[in-house]
């Protein structure tokens, strides 16, 4: 979850009946859809002794500190394992992940009923997953072909907070609405939902 530090397990197996030691370069970096590389947040080299048929596992955490303003809105981290065997003329093998980090949730609350030209109300909540401030927070909500921005007040470390939207439909029929909020830290997460309107 995107706020939150990154905890990964590299397994490595020893299929052989023979002593293996294996170095592994292990990096991380932020990326775009693309592929292409944004920054490197992650760089660290180890040694494991494997004896005949064992496995190991290496723990790797990536603190949000080290990728938190190094992320774009893809949201995509590479993490790469380079695990060379030693004395093996060259063995290595190559461990890719691209992780994708999910968005705090948008929750949008609907009434049990919402009727034709008449007033009907929504909660739109809205959180904070980092571990500090944020400010300049900005709702937009589209529906109906309107959008309506929205001015909120900074947010603490970790904080959900929500507001109430009054709408009145004009047709019956399947609504769509859609929520981004942005500020200062991230951009554009985004929630939809579609409301059912029944006629008079």
């Amino acid at each position: 979850v995107f706020g939150k530090d990154i905890n990964l397990i590299l397994v490595l197996n020893n299929l052989s009946s023979d002593r293996k030691t294996v170095k592994v370069d292990m990096s991380a970096s932020t990326i775009l859809y693309t592929r292409r590389t944004v920054a490197e947040i992650l760089k660290a080299t180890t040694s494991v002794e494997l004896a005949p048929k064992q496995g190991k596992h290496i723990r790797v955490k990536i603190p949000y500190a080290h990728y938190g303003k190094h992320l774009t809105t893809d949201k995509r981290i590479q993490v790469t394992a380079l695990c060379e065997v030693m004395r093996a003329q060259g063995l290595k093998l190559l461990v890719e992940k691209t992780i994708i980090l999910e968005d705090t949730n948008i929750i949008i609350k609907l009434p049990r009923r919402i009727v034709v030209n008449r007033a009907a109300t929504l909660e739109i909540s809205y959180a904070n997953p980092l571990p500090e401030p944020v400010s300049r927070c900005v709702l937009l909500v589209t529906l109906m072909n309107q959008q309506v921005k929205i001015n909120l007040a900074r947010l603490a470390p970790r904080e959900r907070s929500k507001i109430y939207f009054e709408f009145t439909p004009r047709r019956s029929g399947p609504l769509q609405l859609q929520v981004d909020f942005s500020c200062d830290k991230f951009s554009h997460v985004k929630g939809f939902v579609t409301l059912a309107v029944a006629p008079s």
